[in-house]
């Protein structure tokens, strides 16, 4: 198994059809140890226990500081060790430029950019303790081209801030051997989207997919799964882009 062993945490991986429940599912799959991070107590529990024996549920909110913190020593004194770190927990807003307050921003930033720091300040003294690990920033395609279907423009800049953050993180901490690598992904198929393209627009962007087909949530799984694992040992600072070749640089 990829991840034996590994002591791996996953933020905002409550939600039943989501990105991050999928990552924390293929995680114990390959023998890791999951700590699932949501606002929800009791659905990031709920979704613990559904992993299987040995697993953790906890409540944090990823932009709160004691929060992540208290949150990351009951993971250190259970399991003893944190190997990896995906930052997956995030928020969107379909507005548009002129439509965007003060507190939409604010808002928009403080989970999807703001919380990966938090998150990453919290983990990299253990890793950098332990001689290493990896990060796994979430990032999306939204961020590569100016704009996505179901964010707006203060998304898009988050999302951007997080590639930026993850590859200077890379920089200063890769002679720890703590790796920091983004996925990107396209237009996925979870909760999130779920009902919101007619069928005509669903259609509309899978003309524009090389591979013909929406994403669903484990192909940005399996790719956490290869930057989390051994596999990916000589990666870091690297964006992984998962979309079906919808953007093809």
């Amino acid at each position: 198994m990829l991840l034996a062993d590994k002591v791996c945490i996953v933020t905002g991986a409550a939600s039943a059809r989501g990105i991050g429940r999928a990552t924390a599912r293929r995680f114990a799959e390959e023998g890791a140890k999951v700590a699932i991070l949501d606002l929800d107590l009791g659905a990031a529990q709920a979704a613990a226990a559904d992993l299987g024996h040995g697993h953790l549920g906890l409540s944090a909110n990823v932009a709160d500081e004691a929060a992540v913190a208290t949150a990351i020593e009951a993971i250190v004194a259970q399991f003893g060790r944190i190997d990896v770190l995906v930052n997956n927990a995030g928020i969107t807003q379909p507005v548009k430029t002129l439509e965007i307050g003060r507190a939409d921003y604010d808002r928009i930033l403080d989970v999807n950019l703001r919380g990966t720091l938090i998150c990453s300040q919290a983990v990299i003294p253990h890793m950098v303790a332990a001689g290493g690990g990896s990060i796994i920033c979430l990032s999306s395609v939204s961020a590569q081209r100016g704009g996505g279907i179901f964010g707006g423009p203060h998304y898009s800049a988050a999302k951007a801030g997080v590639l930026g953050l993850g590859k200077a993180m890379a920089r200063e901490f890769g002679g720890k051997q703590v790796r920091v690598n983004s996925i990107t992904p396209g237009l996925i198929s979870t909760d999130i989207t779920a009902g919101k393209l007619s069928d005509a627009q669903e259609q509309s962007i899978i003309d524009g997919i090389p591979l013909a087909r929406l994403g669903v949530a484990n192909d940005v799984a399996n790719a956490a799964v290869f930057l989390a694992s051994d596999l990916s040992s000589y990666l870091t600072g690297i964006t992984l882009d998962v979309n079906g070749g919808m953007l093809i640089h």
